[in-house]
């Protein structure tokens, strides 16, 4: 259990205990649940006529569909290379755009050269970590795919769980990897029953269930102490005019113990009265101990 008491710190001086919480269970039942159907975006990462990854791609879209979630299958033919091209480009903004709209993401890709093609990779890398003050990925969920030209591999689905976990997403635990692709896909395009589609049926399954889980909840999930403690409003001392001159734009006025105005420059403290300059990186020292000095002990 929990405990509603204030919590003891005192053997914790590192932290702010402005920012301090303790996880509370009651956070995690969403007071008015989503009520829409899980939105899940898919990303595939080959071009080719008959590509067994939009092939698979397709396949888990009718079971998500089946599940009562609303899918988008984006497209990558046409999106540019990453910085060949503004983020203005209609692929890239359909692309930025699908993700906002998103709660969850299935992502599959072939294995090429023993890694996700450079198609898969170049969708992720147009999505931005940050977009302003919003995370477009944070605190969604995810489901990892890949097919195999022979023998069954992992390579693909682990360098995608990576990412996933860089982009803060919350990777489902199940995955498919699909070995000789070519073989598990009739001349239609449908998958024949296997394991591997039943397999397919049980990530599918999961990435649903995941998303309803967590998608009321997510900014709470997601809420960290460093983060808290960043936005904290820090406070910018008042600027004054000394010396007959207005401060520059890359100075401002500090307090130091000992000295009443000190100009805060580039890498610098300095004292226009005294003309003493104190590198950032040193203590200040208490000015008051040396009336008249020309240059203090230590000091360049």
């Amino acid at each position: 259990a929990v405990s509603d008491a204030t919590p003891d710190l005192s053997d914790l001086p590192q932290i702010a205990a402005e920012h301090f919480r303790v996880p509370d269970p009651a956070m995690l039942r969403a007071s008015t649940p989503s009520a829409h159907p899980p939105r899940i975006l898919m990303l595939y990462g080959s071009l080719r006529e008959r590509a067994f990854s939009r092939l698979l791609t397709e396949e888990a879209a009718r079971l998500l569909r089946a599940m009562g979630a609303e899918v988008r299958i984006f497209n990558p033919s046409g999106l540019p290379l990453p910085d060949d091209a503004p983020d203005t480009h209609p692929k890239v903004q359909e692309l930025r755009e699908l993700t906002l709209w998103c709660e969850g993401m299935a992502w599959c890709s072939p294995e090429r050269h023993g890694a996700m093609t450079g198609i898969m990779k170049a969708q992720i890398d147009w999505i931005p970590l940050n977009a302003g003050a919003v995370r477009p990925t944070q605190g969604k969920t995810l489901a990892v795919m890949q097919v195999c030209g022979g023998s069954q591999s992992f390579n693909a689905v682990n360098q995608m769980r990576v990412l996933g976990r860089w982009m803060r997403m919350l990777t489902i635990p199940n995955q498919s990897s699909v070995a000789k692709a070519f073989a598990e896909f009739d001349d239609d395009g449908r998958m024949k029953p296997s394991a591997y589609y039943d397999r397919l049926v049980d990530v599918m399954e999961e990435l649903v269930k995941f998303t309803l889980l967590t998608r009321s909840v997510s900014s709470y999930l997601v809420d960290r102490y460093s983060e808290r403690k960043e936005a904290q409003p820090r406070h910018r001392p008042q600027r004054v005019v000394r010396h007959g001159r207005q401060p520059r734009d890359d100075e401002e006025v500090a307090h130091v113990e000992g000295v009443a105005d000190v100009r805060v420059g580039p890498g610098r403290v300095q004292h226009h009265c005294l003309q003493v300059v104190v590198l950032a990186a040193r203590p200040v020292p208490n000015l008051a101990q040396h009336p008249h000095p020309q240059r203090l002990p230590d000091q360049a």
